[in-house]
C-alpha cells in the first residue's frame, strides 16, 4: 500500500467537492482588472502603502507548492508589510478596510487594509478614512484575490472557499514537508528576513 498515493487520491476527491464564492470588489471602477485565479489558500501577503494602498502581492498554496502572483499596483509607497501565515494550520478568514477618493472629485481607491486569520489580526495598513468595508467568515477561508489597479490599488475582492483545510490536508503537507524540506533550509529562510515590516513569524 502506497500511503502517499492514497493521500493524494483522497485529497483529490475532497477538492473536487470544494466550491468557492466570489465576493466584492470594494473600491473604484478605474484601473486595469486583475485576477489571481483559484488557489488552495493564502500563504503570504506583501503590501506597499502610504496615504493609500499602493500595491499588493500574494503568495498562494497550490498542493503544498508556493505560487507567487504578480504585483498589482504602482511603484509608490513609503512603507511595506509582509504577512506570513502558517498555512494550513493558520488560514485567512477576514479582510477589512476603507476606500475613498484621494482628491476631491476623483475616483475611489483602497485607503487601508486589515487581515484576520483564525489566530491573529494584521494591520491596519494605510489610512483609515472613507467608506469602511468588512468581511469575516468562520465557515471557510479566503483562497484568492482579484480587483483593479493602476498607479495604486483601486479595488479589491476575494474568493471564499466553503471548506476549511481538512485534517487530511494538514497530514499530507507534513508528509511532503518531511520529504522535501530540511531543517537547514528552514533556518536559511528565517535568516534571510525581508524588507519593511514582517508579520507572522
Amino acid at each position: 500500500m502506497n500511503f502517499n498515493n492514497d493521500l493524494d487520491h483522497c485529497y483529490l476527491n475532497y477538492m473536487q467537492q470544494d466550491t468557492s464564492i466570489q465576493l466584492g470588489p470594494w473600491g473604484g471602477n478605474v484601473g486595469n482588472y486583475w485576477d489571481d485565479g483559484v488557489h488552495g489558500g493564502v500563504r503570504e501577503i506583501t503590501l506597499v502603502y502610504g496615504t493609500c494602498i499602493d500595491s499588493i502581492r500574494v503568495t498562494y498554496d497550490n498542493d503544498d507548492e508556493s505560487f507567487r502572483a504578480v504585483k498589482h499596483g504602482g511603484m509608490g509607497g513609503i512603507k511595506s508589510a509582509q504577512i506570513k501565515l502558517k498555512f494550513p494550520e493558520e488560514i485567512l478568514m477576514g479582510v477589512s478596510g476603507h476606500f475613498c477618493p484621494m482628491v476631491y472629485g476623483g475616483f475611489p481607491v483602497i485607503q487601508s487594509l486589515s487581515f484576520k486569520s483564525n489566530g491573529r489580526t494584521f494591520g491596519p495598513f494605510g489610512m483609515e478614512k472613507g467608506t469602511p468595508f468588512k468581511f469575516f467568515t468562520n465557515g471557510g477561508h479566503i483562497v484568492s484575490f482579484y480587483g483593479r489597479s493602476g498607479w495604486v490599488l483601486d479595488s479589491i475582492g476575494f474568493r471564499l472557499s466553503t471548506h476549511k483545510p481538512s485534517l487530511l490536508r494538514r497530514i499530507q503537507m507534513r508528509i511532503k514537508g518531511f520529504n522535501h524540506h530540511s531543517t537547514e533550509d528552514d533556518e536559511h529562510q528565517k535568516a534571510k528576513g525581508s524588507k519593511g515590516y514582517t508579520w507572522g513569524f
